[in-house]
Formats: structure tokens, sequence, C-alpha cells
């Protein structure tokens, strides 16, 4: 099992920056990709950025050249930088880990950190 602590979200005026952090804890051999998605009102939650163990990086392109993922693999912690942000980025922002057992992978999920930018 895999428990995820989010902290970082808040409210921010247009063209501020927050740092989200995700941080994995309980039993589980390996941590595979991690990775933030977000849910704003009315509408379905959606991919904001993935990372693989070895470092690979996705982003949606409404995100790209703003927001920068990171993590720390001996920490099992995983960071969104958020730039130039925008009142369009306001959701509930979810992080994700996927987690490998006995050749099946699982999903696991946060439960949540509001993020609010105000116009």
């Amino acid at each position: 099992q895999v428990q995820l602590e989010e902290s970082g979200g808040g409210l921010v005026q247009a063209g501020g920056s927050l740092r989200l952090s995700c941080a994995a804890s309980g039993t589980f051999f390996s941590i595979s990709t991690m990775g933030w998605h977000r849910q704003a009102p009315g509408k379905q939650r959606e991919v904001v950025a993935v990372i693989s163990r070895g470092g690979n990086m996705h982003y949606t392109d409404s995100v790209k050249g703003r927001f920068t993922i990171s993590r720390d693999n001996d920490r099992n912690t995983v960071y969104l930088q958020m730039n130039s942000l925008k009142p369009e980025d306001t959701a509930v922002y979810y992080c994700n880990a996927k987690a490998p057992l006995y050749g099946k992978e699982y999903d696991y999920w946060g439960q949540g950190t509001q993020v609010t930018v105000a116009s």
C-alpha cells in the first residue's frame, strides 16, 4: 500500500508561483511513474505532468514552459513548481503514483490540494 501526502496548495494572484509537494509512504517495493493531475469544477480530471523514475517528463500543452515537475527517488517525493499561474489553472491538484506489485501496476492517489489563482 502507498499513501500519498500532498502539500503546497493555496491562493495566489495571477502571475504568481506555487510549489506542490507529494511524499509517498507505506509498504512498497518501488514507485515507477509519479505525476500531478487536476480537476476544475465541472470538468474532468486531466493530467498536468508526469515523470518516470528515470526522469522522463511529460506535460500537458497548457502548462508547458510554466510548470516544472521533478522528483527525489530517495525520498519518494514528487514536486510541481508552478510559475506564471493563470486563473484557468484553478483546480484541485491530485498527486498520483504507480507502484508495481506481483507483475501488476497499481495506481495510488493523494487527497488533493486546492490551487486557486485570482485574476
